[in-house]
Formats: structure tokens, C-alpha cells, sequence
């Protein structure tokens, strides 16, 4: 076991690693930008050498396999991959043979960094429960970087995850996607690309936390707070875009003032923030995709909906994802009618089917989850491969977040976010050997002394290492 003192001296060597990697991303931002995007992204790629692995099975993350498969990492991309793959000079060549290579997983709901371990009131800050619509709010200010739960979901190849606010109002606030690069700074994970979602909840959890406290304490007035805001969002857009055809035609008037909640809410009626929606019942889910139509948004996910498969075929109509657990149920009452079943019957209606955590627990064996949840779909006789199944980790998920150009499935040109495999994925016995971002090695777990350190747990000195 290492000394504290010698964790600590790996933990400023790979701290100097991301300063050195991050220290000539110049921000040169013009005034504009910086309005539109005040906590740009900081996030910058390890350079490393080409990567060869050879004589593996790959799984692409769209539903294909190839045996005796190879995969060439190159400059931060996938440059190629099949049965054959050219061998730069340079590379490093790794022979994978009995292994399998993935995607990288992609957890879409996490609470990483906000309920951050050690899980202490004073680490708590996901729930804004000081109202029932907070969309004021962003989840990326109470992000902690230095929660070692990042290190652990690396650790269970997870590459890209999605920061959510808590379930306590109709409206949490926004959402960060986050690269899985344990870092200094929030900013320096942030996902370049990847857009704003908010969180939204239906059902018990609102109920219970304002019910007594001036509502909404019924379903009905959880609806009518949703319209509600979003009534005052289309009246706060039409101002704002009043103003600019007043610019426009030469004649402007006084910009309105901003409002942070409405300017959230705005940015989802206008297609640049993804709805993330905390709903369990199966006709809770039909109703807010009626208030979807009303105002015209698109809800990119429903999260935990545990009676998703009541309704799978108007999911898929209404190009809704689904994100569920294999086999949670029960714990209150609109959790009560979930089945094992639920997400391969989802994905076999063809709607976007997802295996999420919610926990800081399960984040480290999604590739378990998804084993779980398949293996109850074959033996319903759906007939899914686990090159299908593996669609569940990382394609649909990268979809829901909306950063499917860019990583979520093994395709020439997107990010090299890959995870090489001790053994089949869907086994309990395999682990995630070498874990890949942007093509860098980022997780070696045969060499425990490159392990990204977390700098409050070095902080925690044994009295002996303290002389």
C-alpha cells in the first residue's frame, strides 16, 4: 500500500501532467461569446502517441461486433478500425487478445460533484429547494472536482457523464456534460461541445417537498407550474426578439433586462437547452410530452421511468429517450410497477433505450447494468446481441446529451473515447483495462501508480506520515 507521502508526490505529478496540458489553451474569446457562454470550456486534450490495439472483439456502439478486430487511435480520434488497420511508426501497439473494445460508457445521469463523496451536509448542493422553479440555477457552480467519484466511474470506463441537479422542483436548473479527465476545475472537464440540458421532476418528489411549504402538493398543480413557466418563457422570448428587430430595423429600443429563470427556459423553447425529465409513471410521462407539443420543445429524456415500457411505441413516435435502471423498483409507490424487463422492451418498440446510475455507486458497473437488463430481455425472448445492447452505454446516451457527432459510438473521425476490455463486457468477471479519452490513456489498471489522485484524499494524512 502507498504512503500518504507517496500518493501525494503522484498526485503533483499528474496535477503538473493537466497544468502542463491545459496552460496554452488561450481563451481568445470576443466580447459576444463570452456573453453567450460566460463559463467557457477549459478542457483540453493529453497529447499522446498513435494507438494500435490489435486481435480484439469490437463493439462500435451501434449495434455491430468484428472478431478478430484492430483499431488505430490517431491524434485524438478514431482513424480507423476493422480487421486491418495501418501502424504508424510511432505507435504504441498493445495486443488485446482474449479482449474486447468499446465506446467509452456515458452515464447521462450523475450526480458526480454535487452530491460528492464524502457525502457530508456541507458537500450537499444539488437541490435548490427554495422554490419549485430554480432554472436559475446551473449544476456546474456546485461541481467539485476533486470528488474521488470521478476516479472510481473512470476506473468502470465511464468517459463522458452528465452532471444533473437534484428532483426536488418542477424545474432543478441546468445540467453540465462533463469529460471524464479528472482535473483542476470544473471548466477544465466541461465537454466542449456539448450543450445545456435542465432538469426537470414529475410526480411525488415536488409534491413532498412543497406540499406544505405553499405547493404545488398535487399532480394537477405540478402540470399548471409547468405551464406556468413556460407561459412566462414565450413572453419573455417575444421581448427579446421584439428588441432585435428593432436592432435590426434601425429602430432599437432598451434591451429588456435579462432574467437568469427565464432565460433558461427560453433557451429550451428555442432548441439550444435538451430537457432531462425526472418521471417514473407511464402517464405522467404522456402528459408532459403534451405540454411538450403545447409549447413546442423537445424533451430529450425521460430518467428513471420505470414504467417507460406502458408506453415504449410513443416514446419512439415522439423521439423521446428513455433512461432506466436494470432492475431498481419499488422504493416509493411510482416506482412500484417496474419489470427486469423494462429497457430491452423499450429498445425492441425501436425507441432510445439508456442504462443510467443515479448513483455514485452503480456509475463504477454500468457495463453490469446493461448486462442485467439484457440478459432479462433474451430471456423474455427478445432477441438483442450486445453489440445492440451496448447502444444502451454509449450511442443513445451520447444522443440524449447531443454530442452524438462527436463520441458515443467507434467511428472514423469522432473522439477516441474507448475502453479496452479485460474480457467480454457483459461478463461480471471483466474490467476495464485501459481507459481512453480523446486517444490518451487516461486509466491503466495494470499500473495503479499512474491512478488519477484526488487531491482531498492525499489531503487526508495519516498522524505517522504528518512528521
Amino acid at each position: 500500500m502507498k504512503t500518504n507521502k507517496t500518493r501525494l508526490a503522484l498526485a503533483l505529478v499528474s496535477c503538473s501532467l493537466f497544468i502542463s496540458a491545459c496552460s496554452d489553451s488561450e481563451q481568445a474569446q470576443t466580447t459576444e461569446y463570452q456573453a453567450n457562454n460566460p463559463f467557457p470550456s477549459t478542457y483540453k486534450a493529453i497529447d499522446s502517441a498513435p494507438v494500435v490495439i490489435t486481435n480484439v472483439v469490437i463493439l462500435d456502439g451501434l449495434g455491430n461486433r468484428i472478431d478478430e478486430g484492430e483499431i488505430l487511435l490517431e491524434d485524438g480520434k478514431i482513424a480507423e478500425f476493422g480487421t486491418s488497420v495501418s501502424v504508424p511508426r510511432n505507435a504504441i501497439e498493445i495486443d488485446g487478445e482474449g479482449k474486447w473494445v468499446t465506446p467509452g460508457i456515458i452515464d447521462n445521469h450523475s450526480h458526480l460533484g454535487v452530491y460528492p463523496s464524502p457525502g457530508t451536509r456541507s458537500h450537499s448542493d444539488g437541490n435548490e429547494m427554495t422554490g419549485p422553479v430554480t432554472a436559475e440555477v446551473w449544476a456546474e457552480h456546485s461541481v467539485w472536482p476533486q470528488d474521488p467519484g470521478f476516479q472510481r466511474a473512470l476506473a468502470g470506463g465511464v468517459t463522458s457523464l452528465q452532471i444533473l441537479p437534484g428532483s426536488a422542483n418542477l424545474f432543478g436548473g441546468r445540467s453540465i456534460t462533463l469529460k471524464n479527465l479528472p482535473n483542476r476545475t470544473m471548466q477544465d472537464m466541461k465537454f466542449p461541445e456539448a450543450p445545456y440540458g435542465i432538469k426537470m421532476a414529475c410526480g411525488e418528489n415536488p409534491k413532498r417537498v412543497y406540499g406544505s411549504r405553499g405547493g404545488p402538493m398535487t399532480r394537477m398543480a405540478n402540470v399548471a407550474g409547468y405551464r406556468k413557466a413556460w407561459i412566462d418563457a414565450q413572453e419573455y422570448n417575444k421581448k427579446w426578439q421584439d428588441y432585435e428587430a428593432s436592432k435590426e430595423s434601425g429602430n432599437a429600443t432598451d434591451a429588456p433586462k435579462r432574467d437568469l429563470q427565464l432565460e433558461t427556459l427560453a433557451g429550451v423553447l428555442n432548441g439550444e437547452i435538451i430537457v432531462h425529465m425526472h418521471c417514473y409513471r407511464a402517464d405522467e410521462m404522456t402528459v408532459m410530452m403534451d405540454v411538450m407539443k403545447e409549447f413546442d420543445y423537445q424533451i430529450g429524456s425521460f430518467h428513471h421511468a420505470v414504467e417507460a415500457y406502458k408506453i415504449s411505441d410513443k416514446l419512439a413516435e415522439n423521439n423521446v429517450c428513455s433512461a432506466m435502471w436494470a432492475d431498481w423498483w419499488g422504493f416509493k409507490m411510482e416506482a412500484y410497477d417496474g419489470i427486469r424487463e423494462n429497457i430491452p422492451m423499450v429498445h425492441n418498440a425501436g425507441a432510445c433505450a439508456i442504462v443510467h446510475s443515479d448513483s455514485d455507486i452503480g456509475i463504477q458497473r454500468l457495463n453490469q447494468e446493461a448486462a442485467k437488463a439484457w440478459s432479462d430481455g433474451v430471456r423474455a425472448g427478445l432477441d438483442i446481441t450486445q453489440a445492440e445492447a451496448w447502444q444502451w452505454l454509449s450511442a443513445n446516451p451520447a444522443k440524449s446529451l447531443g454530442i452524438f457527432d462527436y463520441t458515443g459510438s467507434i467511428e472514423e473521425g469522432k473522439n477516441a473515447d474507448v475502453v479496452l476490455w479485460s474480457a467480454d463486457p457483459f461478463s461480471t468477471y471483466a474490467q476495464a483495462e485501459k481507459v481512453f479519452i480523446d486517444g490518451a490513456m487516461v486509466y491503466d489498471r495494470t499500473q495503479p501508480d499512474t491512478w488519477p489522485v484526488s487531491d482531498f484524499e492525499v489531503g487526508q494524512i495519516a498522524q505517522g506520515d504528518a512528521k
